[in-house]
């Protein structure tokens, strides 16, 4: 019934831990790009969430080249725990904007670190170029590569307030082209949003539990300073989940989750000096025991839950 243990779901520790024999740590990198959704191609001022930093507030310095951040990514790591190898994780912005040539400059260098075991790519579902595609296709030979896709919601009218900037048909599309050349999808999906229901929450689970994604990112909506939702909360004061809501609401999520997905993250981290809320989020060790205790408690575990679809048309793995 449950093989993962007391966390009771297949985290990304377990399933490493299983495929290295040991922990591999993330270092968080910057390729110096932007985003459609700042530039104008797409939207100005990017999505409604995302600070200064475009989702890179713990990455690195795009002033430093790839190699000097791993090393400084090490040094930080090392200093509390001994580390020998590490996923390269291009988080900052969005990770496929840029010019081929230089895509190929900055994955390559990370790639060919000797410590580094897989490089991780955080990007949008519309900067997926065939070019694009045909580099990543070719790295994943080297080592394995994943592809984070931040989806957040399927429902058009939260991807409408959040200007995420393309429909969920984009999102379909770039799975499968990813499926079809056995690159890693992991989605990103944003529990809390203003607007929406446990049930539409739910509805997102379960739709993506239905596509050839390998992983699975639930996140936490954090109001941070600075931001567009900032501003809206500030004038127009939307519900914010308690500890108590997200936590229900990520085991209901986590339970119609198939058991070979892997669950890369079930909270998040929000700068502590830019966070204003939910004020419970900054002790994330002690959120992280509430919901593993909470899942013991209600005998909860990955994919209770979960009906496969006949028929498929893909095979997961």
């Amino acid at each position: 019934m449950n093989r993962w243990g007391e966390k009771r779901y297949h985290s990304m520790d377990y399933d490493l831990k299983e495929l290295y024999g040991e922990k591999v740590y993330k270092i968080t990198l910057n390729g110096g790009m932007t985003c459609p959704n700042r530039d104008g191609k797409v939207g100005h001022g990017g999505c409604i969430f995302c600070s200064a930093a475009g989702s890179g507030d713990f990455a690195g310095s795009a002033t430093c080249s790839i190699t000097e951040q791993l090393v400084m990514g090490k040094e930080n790591l090392i200093k509390k725990r001994p580390v020998h190898s590490y996923i390269a994780y291009f988080q900052a912005f969005t990770g496929t904007y840029a010019p081929i040539d230089r895509l190929r400059a900055l994955y390559t260098e990370a790639i060919r670190h000797p410590e580094v075991a897989i490089l991780s790519i955080a990007t949008r579902p519309d900067c997926l170029q065939p070019e694009v595609l045909d580099l990543l296709s070719e790295l994943n030979q080297i080592k394995p590569v994943w592809v984070e896709l931040g989806l957040q919601s399927i429902h058009p009218q939260t991807a409408a307030y959040i200007r995420r900037g393309y429909p969920l048909s984009v999102y379909d599309a770039a799975v499968l082209n990813l499926h079809e050349r056995g690159i890693e999808v992991i989605t990103h999906v944003i529990l809390g949003l203003p607007g929406e229901t446990a049930d539409d929450m739910l509805a997102t689970a379960d739709y993506i539990a239905h596509q050839p994604i390998q992983g699975v990112k639930f996140q936490l909506l954090h109001v941070l300073k600075g931001t567009n939702l900032y501003t809206d909360y500030l004038q127009q004061p939307f519900h914010v989940l308690t500890l108590e809501e997200y936590t229900d609401i990520l085991i209901r999520c986590i339970e119609h989750m198939p058991p070979n997905v892997i669950i890369h993250r079930i909270t998040g981290d929000g700068p502590k000096h830019l966070l204003a809320a939910p004020d419970w989020s900054r002790n994330k060790k002690q959120v992280l025991n509430h919901i593993h205790h909470c899942m013991k408690l209600r005998n909860a575990w990955q994919g209770r839950c979960y009906v496969p679809l006949m028929n498929a048309y893909y095979d997961r793995n």
